[in-house]
């Protein structure tokens, strides 16, 4: 049974062990937040479930600790980093802002980095500028790993790649954060240790046989992209394009033989206010956003909902009576707790 937590108190508790892991004070809160934010709109699999992995990162060298991201290259509008494998949700934040002031100067910017390590939750870079009036963009591959394979063949060539894009509008931005893959290696992994299968057969066996078993991807076997084995074309055809924008942009990746956990990300940013106006934008984007929500659902018992809906309202809900964790997440934080000596808060209620 899950557990509540006030949010506040996971951001402390996260916060203070990276700080004792080694991690200087401003990647360590940004990284704290990006974790609990992540489980504040329900994706438990890239929130505080990822603390552990991380601190052993920072123990273990893979995770550098000092420095700030270095700039390749700088063209205006455009920015290259190599972020070095320092953290990646702090190094992502900051190219989020980098790429909305850019965007104020040009009507559009962007941050290409290289050697970020992993950055978990796309959607928590979502929210706050696209609430600022900024319509904001986040890709993101792994180079070192590989788990989907090319639309008919049975070898994994790719990640899921997912894309995630915050969409100003009233009276809550539009949050869209989706993989190229019908699922992702996080969701099988949280399967595995709970005993559970995929809902439908999401994965291909070794030997290209469709399966719902989560160890299938331990033994050889892939996720399909989105499609599955009907439209999977279009997934692929997508995920090329997460590669290309993140690796191929940043001039690092799977050609360099990558092997450390991290990601080539891509961050844009867009001015509606240097377009057609904000209220304009806004006009427009409502409108779409109040017809989806009012119109005739297939089931009258689920109405249409827009992208991110849901874990917005999983987020005031988690605000207000505290951040559900499972059970293995608790043990983990359990022993962060005794190895740093930050105490675990108190359940929540």
């Amino acid at each position: 049974m899950d557990t509540r937590y006030d949010a506040g108190a996971l951001r402390a508790f996260a916060d203070g062990v990276l700080r004792r892991a080694g991690l200087p004070a401003e990647p360590a809160e940004s990284v704290a937040r990006g974790l609990v934010e992540g489980d504040l709109y329900g994706h438990v699999t890239h929130g505080l479930a990822l603390l552990e992995d991380y601190v052993a990162a920072v123990d273990n060298g893979t995770m550098e600790r000092a420095g700030r991201p270095e700039v390749l290259a700088d063209s205006g509008a455009a920015a290259t980093w190599d972020a070095r494998r320092l953290p990646g949700v702090w190094t992502t934040m900051l190219a989020v802002d980098d790429a909305v002031a850019r965007a104020g100067r040009y009507g559009l910017g962007a941050v290409a980095i290289r050697r970020s390590h992993h950055i978990a939750c796309l959607a928590a870079f979502l929210e706050a500028p696209a609430r600022a009036g900024h319509l904001i963009l986040v890709f993101s591959s792994d180079p070192s790993a590989a788990h989907v394979a090319a639309y008919g063949g049975l070898d994994p060539i790719v990640t899921p790649d997912p894309v995630a894009a915050g969409i100003p509008a009233a009276p809550d931005p539009i949050l869209i954060d989706v993989s190229m893959s019908i699922t992702t290696a996080g969701m099988a992994g949280r399967l595995r240790a709970t005993g559970g299968r995929f809902p439908q057969k999401w994965l291909l066996d070794r030997d290209g046989t469709p399966t719902d078993d989560p160890w299938a991807l331990k033994s050889g076997g892939t996720i399909l992209p989105i499609g599955g084995l009907d439209h999977g074309h279009k997934g692929f055809g997508l995920a090329l394009l997460v590669e290309a924008l993140t690796q191929g942009l940043a001039g690092y990746g799977r050609a360099d033989g990558e092997t450390g956990w991290g990601a080539g990300v891509l961050v844009l940013a867009f001015a509606p206010s240097r377009f057609a106006g904000t209220d304009a934008f806004l006009r427009q984007t409502t409108w779409l956003a109040e017809a989806a929500r009012g119109s005739r659902p297939a089931d009258p018992a689920k109405p249409v909902r827009l992208p991110g809906q849901l874990a917005l309202a999983r987020k005031r809900e988690a605000e207000r009576a505290g951040v559900p964790l499972a059970p293995v997440i608790t043990a983990a934080l359990g022993r962060l707790s005794e190895k740093y000596g930050v105490p675990l808060p108190a359940a929540a209620g």
